[in-house]
């Protein structure tokens, strides 16, 4: 399929994301701006910028994504409940949680979905769960989605984007796995339109990345120069 396929509409993929540790004000509002100029299904920003965030976009159809227990998911799940809690008061609609890789690590199955089931329940959000799939072997990543799509996250996210990325081989492993019964967020070094489309065909329903603006570009750049 040629990456200027016109059934792939690219920017109804993205979660703009905004998380590098510099991140300001002024930079959160052109996120924002940026978001629903391009009609991107949501930002991804730090919990800090939510308030700001649920200002700018109140009403509009671009949702509020922040990060839970980001990016190590090493945090109590005390801590990242009341995370999650606070930052859904705040105006958040979708929480990309990242899972406690350790537990994972140990087969402490029980205490992940705890951790992930409580923070759909009390919210009521839309929830992400990270994997981080860098770090897992395949039987490890097929553990950690069934135990999060029985805790009932919503997606399946692979990456952080802070320890590797989003592949295709895994992308395809969580859609074999979860038969499409939640979607599926890659994220992680995705930068050109070519890595994103064949992502989506892979199986990926959202694409976290902060180049979407760029992918939108290349999209129609490619489309310019294709045969006609």
């Amino acid at each position: 399929m040629p990456v200027n396929d016109l059934e792939i509409d690219i920017a109804t993929y993205i979660d703009h994301a905004l998380l590098k540790p510099t991140a300001t004000t002024p930079e959160v509002v052109k996120c924002c701006e940026e978001a629903l100029q391009f009609n991107f299904p949501a930002v991804c920003i730090y919990p800090t910028a939510v308030r700001q965030a649920a200002e700018i976009l109140h009403g509009k159809k671009t949702q509020i994504c922040t990060v839970i227990g980001f990016p190590t998911g090493a945090t109590t799940s005390a801590t990242k409940l009341y995370e999650a809690q606070e930052a859904v008061d705040n105006g958040a609609t979708e929480l990309d949680v990242v899972i406690n890789l350790g537990w994972l690590k140990l087969g402490e199955s029980d205490q992940i979905y705890q951790e992930i089931a409580q923070i759909c329940e009390e919210t009521r959000s839309i929830v992400k769960a990270i994997l981080e799939t860098s770090l897992l072997t395949p039987t490890e990543i097929r553990l950690a989605a069934e135990i999060c799509m029985d805790a009932g996250a919503a997606y399946l996210k692979t990456s952080t984007g802070w320890v590797g990325g989003a592949t295709v081989a895994d992308v395809q492993l969580l859609r074999e796995v979860s038969k499409g019964r939640v979607g599926i967020k890659a994220s992680g070094g995705i930068r050109t339109i070519q890595q994103a489309i064949e992502l989506i065909q892979a199986g990926a329903t959202r694409l976290g990345t902060s180049r979407g603006i760029d992918l939108v570009h290349q999209q129609k750049q490619e489309f310019n120069n294709s045969p006609t």
